[in-house]
């Protein structure tokens, strides 16, 4: 009995542990480059606009190719697809390490994107595939955890690589994690993949692919050319195009990528509406205001970290306590109350002044943090709660998908504000103010719109 329980601790929980270091690199890479954004733009003379698709380049990646990818693994091998995307993903981060200007980081972070949906794609479904029982459950609660984790110390651990090594190295220290997160899935994770096989949603892939790039792409341009420009119109032209052959394709499709039907439901309507218009409320003002302090208040990277540090924080913490009250609370309160919580934090920090310091930004942070520690943690249950058994991977996977595009196109859209501004703190109180509506109106609209239904329900 005891010969058996010493690999039972080490052994059996290494594929976790290899599917955790992904998780974790791909989650810092989202928000690390905040705090490098004006040493990088400085060395790579980079305009605003390229500034926004260092965030938006990979985020964007990430939300398009974040279903097609799920399914292609579930046809090709999980296992397979995740040491791909990893070595994609660290020789993504070595070129943007090596970039000698802008526009090799840029055409580098959208490969660290691709291979960033490929990962966040797979990891969860290794961890349902090798774990079972009480044991699934406890991976499950770490791979939150690590999750929450790389949010909160994302901001310093930039902050403290850009200042004291360069910013260069917050791309080149993914290679050692991707290396031994590689050596770990060799080593110990198993193959699966769903039984059947089965065609791949090939046009859906494409057709939503292209909806969402064009439609990025169109608002990025609109702040630098105007509405009126050209570009801005054929862009975003295609995007409408491509979202209605998107919609087409779906329909008509025996297998496809995403099934329609789940929205028929309005609570999951409401909970995908919720899921994103979250990441424009909460997180995607974060990169304007650091631009802010370290432009404006002249604050060093490290500083900076640390002043957007509380929101993190705080949304680890209180997702950590409240992990108990998740399956009786109602995903109607958890989200919707999450949502008016961080409109309250968003408009808190929307109050700048000439006056106004790094500290004036915690409170609305803090209370942000905790709307947003309630709110996203039950995302994805509650999608599954509203969605049928077997559409339950592909809910989850839509939510994530959502949340994505959402901060992609927060970006864009909460830029158009920041530039006409000029970038002073008149402008990021807009910024905020706009990210508090959005927090107002998606809380309402979760509240009215999501049956009472426990997230304990689905299970």
């Amino acid at each position: 009995m005891t010969q058996t329980r010493i690999p039972e601790t080490t052994a059996s929980w290494q594929p976790l542990v290899a599917a955790c270091l992904g998780a974790f690199m791909l989650l810092v890479d989202v928000t690390i480059v905040m705090v490098a954004l004006p040493q990088i733009t400085t060395d790579l003379h980079m305009s605003f606009t390229d500034a926004q698709w260092l965030f938006d380049g990979y985020a964007l990646a990430l939300a398009a190719l974040l279903l097609a990818a799920g399914s292609f693994a579930d046809h090709a091998g999980r296992r397979k697809v995740y040491l791909v995307a990893l070595g994609a993903f660290a020789l993504a981060s070595l070129a943007c390490g090596l970039a000698p200007d802008g526009r090799v980081l840029l055409a580098a972070r959208v490969v660290q994107g691709v291979g960033g949906a490929a990962m966040m794609a797979t990891t969860l479904a290794l961890i349902s595939a090798t774990y079972h029982g009480r044991r699934r459950g406890i991976a499950f609660g770490v791979w939150g955890g690590v999750n929450g984790a790389a949010a909160a110390i994302a901001p310093v651990l930039g902050g403290l690589i850009t200042e004291h090594l360069h910013w260069r190295a917050i791309f080149l220290v993914n290679l050692p994690i991707s290396l031994a997160a590689a050596w770990l899935t060799v080593r110990a994770v198993k193959e699966s993949r769903l039984p059947g096989g089965g065609r791949l949603d090939w046009a859906g892939m494409v057709t939503f692919t292209v909806a969402a790039g064009a439609l990025t792409y169109g608002l990025i341009e609109a702040g630098q050319h105007g509405w009126a420009a050209a570009r801005t119109l054929v862009a975003l032209g295609a995007a409408a195009v491509a979202l209605v052959a998107f919609l087409v394709v779906e329909t008509r499709s025996a297998r496809p990528m995403l099934d329609l039907r789940l929205f028929a439901d309005r609570s999951f309507s409401g909970i995908m509406a919720g899921a994103g218009l979250l990441m424009p409320a909460a997180f995607a003002c974060l990169a304007f205001t650091s631009l802010w302090l370290q432009a404006d208040l002249g604050l060093g990277p490290v500083l900076t970290g640390v002043a957007l540090s509380p929101m993190a924080v705080t949304s680890l913490v209180v997702a950590v306590a409240a992990s108990r009250l998740f399956p009786q609370l109602s995903p109607r309160v958890a989200v919707g109350g999450g949502l008016l919580l961080i409109a309250a934090g968003a408009f808190l920090q929307g109050m700048l002044d000439s006056q106004s310091s790094w500290t004036t930004l915690a409170p609305g942070l803090v209370v942000t943090g905790i709307g947003v520690g309630l709110a996203v943690p039950s995302l994805s249950s509650a999608a599954m709660t509203f969605a049928p058994p077997p559409r339950a991977g592909m809910a989850a996977g839509t939510v994530n998908t959502v949340r994505q595009l959402g901060y992609a196109l927060g970006i864009a859209a909460l830029g158009l504000l920041y530039r006409d501004g000029t970038g002073s703190y008149a402008a990021l109180n807009d910024v905020y103010r706009a990210s508090a509506l959005i927090g107002l109106v998606a809380g309402l609209l979760v509240l009215a719109s999501v049956r009472r239904a426990s997230a304990a329900a689905h299970n």
